[in-house]
């Protein structure tokens, strides 16, 4: 084959795409990225003040062996391995991750609310669930649902947890046994090992983005940094970008978010454009605080339920890698996460002061670490988590049959839109995938 492939984007799946073709042998591609850097949403920043920032708390853990090549020949012998220790911030005390498994060290009172409702659920289960917020009750009972779900995933969402489907769980969630939890209760036992990052590489130095920008630097020379994508002509197989070029194509891979592909295109049909407007996404601020002082804490992150944070999730940054600071024995970092609706307006300076207040309310810090700020970096995410709403499969059956009888392939975080398959090493082999499939008639397996 020798057809002209485009790749729009250099985040982790574009450049999971680039990375095989380049194994393949293959020489008719190029990638174009509207960023003057490759890594989309795992790329790194540090800022003025010798502070490395991630857009958000990635870690690096897998399910295949593909990504961990890729990632073996990014860093090398250059990372860090941990053991996570993930905690939930409730009722002034902190609780190991996850909740369910470890309610032993709440009040008693809420013990017995949680356990209470768990045995009801238990007995009660037939499956009827018909969206994710009847799931989280059916599954977990009242008591579980009140002091964590439900608070939580409304953080975490900003969409209503009726309005989503409840098909997506898999291993995202740990589903809870009532024996498992009545005996870790009983016998005062810990249950913190569920789940397939409880052990986690980190980049030694750069953030989870020196993954990227390592592996970008392989083909630099097949990537087009600074140009996004002003329109798509799917009959012509052509674009134009922002510098006012055109560029043809015989085969287009786009990772950029569905919506947005589908309102570049010119002549869309009428169903393709209503579908579009069907997918739902919330955006997210991270932010980063930078202290002037150590940290004795080996904590890795943090859930917040309650509104006594804004953050949805705090990650001591610091404890990832010492060179995420200046100097690790006089500075450590926080990083909190924050989602809202697409359509909301963020007062960041509002957002940075109640994420600092937020730090102090929850016990991180102290109110006088505030005089020891000594940095403070945000992060806006346009498109933070693709919302698995009960549309969204319908929504995709209409759009992505489409576009690939035209010779489109959407894929990635919010290119396939599916957050169940949205992680760093599930959005790199979507990558992979697409181009084994194009150029040797495999299937695509994680689609």
């Amino acid at each position: 084959m020798d057809k002209q492939i485009l790749i729009i984007g250099a985040g982790p799946t574009g450049l999971g795409s680039g990375y095989r073709l380049q194994e393949l042998g293959y020489k008719n591609w190029r990638i174009v990225e509207k960023n003057s850097y490759a890594g989309g949403l795992a790329a790194s920043f540090v800022d003025d003040q010798g502070f490395t920032w991630d857009v958000g708390g990635h870690v690096i853990f897998s399910h295949y062996k593909r990504f961990d090549k890729l990632v073996d020949q990014a860093l090398g012998s250059d990372y860090l391995e941990h053991l996570r220790e993930s905690w939930i911030r409730i009722l002034d005390r902190w609780i190991p991750y996850p909740f369910q498994n470890n309610i032993r060290h709440l009040p008693k009172e809420a013990v017995f609310e949680c356990l209470e409702g768990l045995y009801e659920a238990s007995q009660a289960m037939d499956g009827s669930a018909a969206n994710f917020k009847e799931w989280i009750l059916s599954i977990f009972g009242q008591g579980i649902s009140d002091y964590f779900m439900l608070p939580y995933n409304k953080k975490v969402w900003a969409a209503p947890l009726e309005k989503m489907s409840k098909d997506w769980i898999a291993e995202r969630v740990s589903i809870v046994d009532f024996k498992r939890v009545l005996e870790n209760v009983i016998l005062e036992k810990d249950d913190v090992s569920w789940g397939p990052n409880n052990k986690f590489k980190f980049p030694l130095n750069g953030g989870t983005g020196e993954i990227f920008r390592n592996t970008a630097m392989r083909f630099e020379d097949h990537i087009d940094y600074d140009k996004s994508i002003e329109w798509i002509d799917v009959e012509k197989k052509q674009t134009r970008l922002s510098d006012g070029s055109t560029r043809s194509y015989d085969l287009l891979i786009s990772t950029m978010p569905l919506d947005v592909l589908v309102s570049k295109i010119r002549n869309r049909p009428e169903q393709v454009q209503n579908a579009a407007g069907l997918l739902v996404a919330n955006k997210g601020l991270v932010v980063g605080v930078g202290f002037e002082r150590s940290d004795a804490s080996k904590k890795c992150w943090m859930y917040f339920p309650e509104k006594k944070s804004p953050c949805y999730r705090v990650t001591y940054f610091s404890n990832y890698s010492y060179n995420n600071v200046p100097d690790i024995n006089s500075n450590f970092s926080l990083m909190g996460e924050i989602s809202y609706p697409k359509d909301t307006h963020v007062d960041k300076e509002l957002a940075v002061e109640q994420t600092i207040q937020g730090f102090i309310n929850t016990g991180l810090i102290r109110p006088e670490d505030r005089n020891l700020i000594k940095s403070v970096y945000t992060i806006d995410i346009e498109h933070s988590y693709p919302v698995p709403t009960l549309e969204r499969d319908k929504a995709l059956n209409v759009i992505q049959p489409w576009l690939e009888s035209k010779d489109i392939y959407s894929r990635g975080r919010f290119g396939a839109w599916k957050y169940e398959v949205a992680n760093m090493d599930h959005s790199v082999v979507q990558g992979m995938e697409v181009v084994d499939r194009l150029l040797m008639g495999e299937d695509e397996k994680i689609l």
